[in-house]
Formats: C-alpha cells, sequence, structure tokens
C-alpha cells in the first residue's frame, strides 16, 4: 500500500509539472516570454573585443574565457596575451599578469602599451625600480605621446627617488588599452 501511496504522488506530481508546460512545444511563444533566437547568417563578434569590453566593466574572468576563446580561433598574439595579463592583474594574479605581459614584449613585436602593462604590475608587486625602466621603454616608444604612460613614468621615477624617505600616499597606476578606451588600476588602500 505504500509504494501504491507512492506510484499517485508521483504521478500527481508528474500530471501537476504537465500541466504548467506551454503547449507550444520547443517553438517560440508569441507573448515574448522567451529571447530571441540566433541569427547564424551574421558574423559573431571578434573575442578580443568581447575581452576587452568585458574588462572594461571589470568582469575580469570572463574577459579571461574571452581571451581564450579568441585564442583558439586567432592563434595567440601580443593582444591576447596582454588582454589575458590585464585580465589576471584585475583579480589580483601579479605572478600571472607578469608572465603574460613578459611573454607578450619577447615573442611579439610589442607596442608601448603592453610595456606600459607591465611597468604597472611591476609597480603593483614591489619591483620599483625594474619598473622605471619599463616605463621609460614604453614611453621611448611612444614618443611621448600618451599622458598615462608619461604619468606611470613619473611616478615610478618619484617613487624610486623617495623610496628611502617617503612614500606616496595615493599610487593611481593606469593600465592602457590598444585603442579607444583606457583602464585604471588603483591599490588597495
Amino acid at each position: 500500500m505504500r509504494s501504491a501511496t507512492k506510484a499517485a504522488l508521483v504521478a500527481a506530481l508528474m500530471a501537476h509539472g504537465l500541466a504548467a508546460c506551454s503547449s507550444g512545444g520547443l517553438s517560440a511563444s508569441s507573448d515574448g516570454v522567451y529571447a530571441p533566437g540566433v541569427d547564424t547568417s551574421k558574423q559573431a563578434v571578434d573575442g578580443i573585443e568581447v575581452g576587452h569590453r568585458l574588462i572594461a566593466a571589470g568582469e575580469f574572468e570572463l574577459a579571461i574565457k574571452a581571451f581564450t576563446r579568441a585564442a583558439l580561433d586567432e592563434g595567440m598574439n601580443a593582444e591576447i596575451l596582454s588582454g589575458l595579463g590585464t585580465a589576471n592583474l584585475g583579480l589580483g594574479r601579479l605572478g600571472q599578469a607578469e608572465k603574460l605581459l613578459r611573454r607578450a614584449t619577447a615573442e611579439y613585436d610589442a607596442w608601448p602599451e603592453i610595456y606600459n602593462n607591465l611597468g604597472v604590475v611591476l609597480m603593483e608587486s614591489g619591483q620599483t625600480a625594474e619598473a622605471e625602466q619599463i616605463f621609460r621603454k614604453a614611453y621611448a616608444l611612444d614618443d611621448g605621446e600618451s599622458t598615462l604612460i608619461r604619468d606611470n613614468l613619473r611616478l615610478a621615477l618619484a617613487k624610486t627617488e623617495n623610496s628611502v624617505t617617503v612614500e606616496p600616499e595615493n599610487n593611481n597606476y593606469k593600465l592602457v588599452r590598444r585603442g579607444s578606451s583606457d583602464y585604471l588600476i588603483r591599490p588597495a588602500s
């Protein structure tokens, strides 16, 4: 009798569950409850651009996934390594960020923004003297045009000169994206 009660209860729950289903099956309803379908005739958004947008939005884990997918599609390049390094920096993974950015500068013809971002990682990890040299290289490659790189170099120079006497209270290191957006990383107070 007990198994008959269980069977009746299961049958009642299944009937109730099926009653809640729409009669339309897997097709979308006309009331607009479901998300629109995927237009497979259009080209997908570039994974690198998606990664940069996610970094700008502070979604660093998702950015790493987007850059990884882009690397599978396009192969590894300096921009993908730089994006991965920047996302890892945003997550506070300084060691991983440093490895990725160093690889980008060593294996590829890196642009000033990658050197700048490597300098930011080095400053964050306390390697001020090397960061100063990296910022100098970024500044030289950029011909002094970027105010963000110039500001980072000035900050590194001031910190190097004052390292024995006074520690600056507010360090604002600026990450630079190759393109139209800038990233700003502020160390925790």
